[in-house]
């Protein structure tokens, strides 16, 4: 009695690990709070997260909002106990299902094809019967001809007057599902290791510094193994407008004392060695920094020069007497539209100037604005140009920093959750039974089959061979019995 007890209570267990109910009940509850932790930013400042919440409820219940989020794990929510739970009994509850019916489907298809009565040929599916005048031979021989053409391998049995053509197609398409199943439980694997493994930080790392580290929220830090190196980076801009076309860092890495890999990264472009990859995701302005600018002049008709100077440092034009001196430089120059002076409007570089003191020949010093996105302007009256190339040394690139040593298993579970999944969408198991019965001068044709999916694709399979071997026997002259 307690062996039963005990037995029936295994059984329960199972089931409910086996439910279908359980698996929609579990997928339901990971989109749900998937769609909370898409909204709500992971692992973010506080102040972030409250002034979110704060479009959907009032500025006093914001806060308090937040701190519900946080005991109910939303603000990590993807290393919370309780999505790791729910991901491990949709891990179970797939792994059960996949025991339970794995077992009867691999026994359907490895079952040998048998030959089928005549009755029973007419209660499948998917039947048709057609009379052809032709002896027995002549019509088994187009009809097997028939369906070799569409790749069925035909075995035959022969009786009294009547001959069986049988065959199956695609029985392994039913195994589909449990590569599916595979895929799944390989992606939860990798994911797994990634997280285990691996990390995920940010690096702002101004021009011509270099780190070993990265960090991730929190101040926590992460040893690279080596050294990245940030030689520039730059902000295209669209003509016309502050709005950025493209970010661009040059990172070198530095791997015992030497340069072992150098790159131009941008969105979507980025830099990986030894499994750590960097992307490109922000920029912005070193505090207090001073950088040099980086001049190309050249006199009317003569070689460019490349200069780098700091503030308050002169160059000379070669081949001319004009001479030039920084005095000033604005990150974003513009004209005040109300007084007309030169003022700056932003603290980022949206649009560099170098202002430079002049002193050519004939005139008094004056003072001009040299345009970083407007190099055509830097042109002077004798034909002289001087380019404002770079202010080097102020701007940090903003690098996001990965490493997750399970994506290549992530990336194999997607290949094969394609294949699986257009097996068991796309692709049928068909069993087809062909009896051909000599009556007086003519072979009747009955033909039937079934698929385990998309019935209309084998009914056109059927009539495609029954047109194909009724043409071919009537091209033939049949032999008289």
């Amino acid at each position: 009695m307690e062996d039963k007890e005990k037995k029936d209570i295994f059984d329960r267990i199972w089931n409910f690990l086996a439910s279908v109910k359980l698996a929609v009940f579990v997928l339901i509850t990971l989109a749900l709070s998937s769609i909370i932790g898409t909204i709500v930013e992971q692992r973010a400042e506080p102040a972030t997260n409250i002034k979110l919440l704060s479009k959907f409820f009032s500025d006093d219940t914001a806060p308090t909002v937040f701190n519900i989020f946080v005991k109910l794990g939303f603000m990590d929510m993807y290393h919370s106990w309780w999505f790791v739970s729910l991901l491990v009994l949709f891990s179970i509850n797939l792994i059960v299902c996949s025991l339970e019916r794995f077992p009867k489907t691999l026994r359907l298809v490895k079952s040998p094809l048998k030959p089928l009565s005549e009755n029973a040929i007419k209660t499948l599916p998917v039947k048709k019967e057609v009379r052809v005048k032709t002896n027995l031979k002549t019509a088994r021989d187009e009809v097997f001809n028939s369906l070799t053409a569409a790749k069925y391998n035909v075995s035959e049995a022969t009786e009294e007057n009547a001959v069986q053509l049988y065959s199956q197609k695609g029985r392994y398409t039913r195994l589909g599902v449990y590569i599916v199943h595979l895929s799944i439980l390989l992606i939860f694997i990798g994911a797994i290791i990634g997280a285990r493994f691996g990390f995920r930080g940010f690096l702002n790392l101004p021009e011509g510094d270099t780190s070993s580290v990265a960090y991730a929220s929190g101040g926590k830090v992460f040893p690279l193994g080596f050294a990245v190196k940030c030689n520039w980076y730059n902000t295209k801009y669209y003509s016309e407008i502050d709005m950025p076309q493209e970010f661009q860092s040059e990172l070198v890495i530095i791997d015992g004392g030497r340069e072992v890999v150098k790159k131009t990264i941008e969105v979507n472009d980025p830099l990986t060695y030894k499994g750590i990859t960097f992307y490109q995701s922000s920029y912005g302005m070193v505090p207090n920094a001073i950088g040099d600018f980086i001049l190309r002049v050249a006199p009317a008709g003569g070689q460019e020069k490349e200069l780098r100077l700091g503030t308050g440092e002169s160059f000379e034009i070669s081949g001319t007497n004009i001479k030039g001196t920084i005095v000033n430089f604005s990150p974003a120059l513009t004209r005040d539209r109300n007084t007309g002076a030169l003022t700056s409007y932003s603290e980022n570089m949206v649009n560099p100037a170098v202002a430079i003191e002049l002193d050519e020949p004939g005139k008094d010093k004056y003072v001009a604005w040299f345009l970083n996105r407007y190099p055509e302007r830097g042109y002077l009256e004798d034909g002289s140009y001087i380019k404002f190339q770079d202010y080097w040394g102020v701007e940090y690139t903003g690098l996001q920093v990965a490493k997750d040593p399970g994506v290549g298993i992530i990336y194999f579970a997607c290949i094969i959750m394609t294949l699986g999944l257009y097996a068991a969408f796309f692709m049928s198991h068909k069993k087809l039974w062909v009896r051909l019965t000599s009556e007086k001068g003519f072979v009747r044709i009955a033909i039937g089959g079934s698929a385990s999916k998309n019935r209309l694709s084998l009914e056109r399979d059927i009539e495609k061979m029954l047109s194909k071997a009724s043409q071919a026997i009537e091209e033939r002259h049949p032999e008289k019995k």
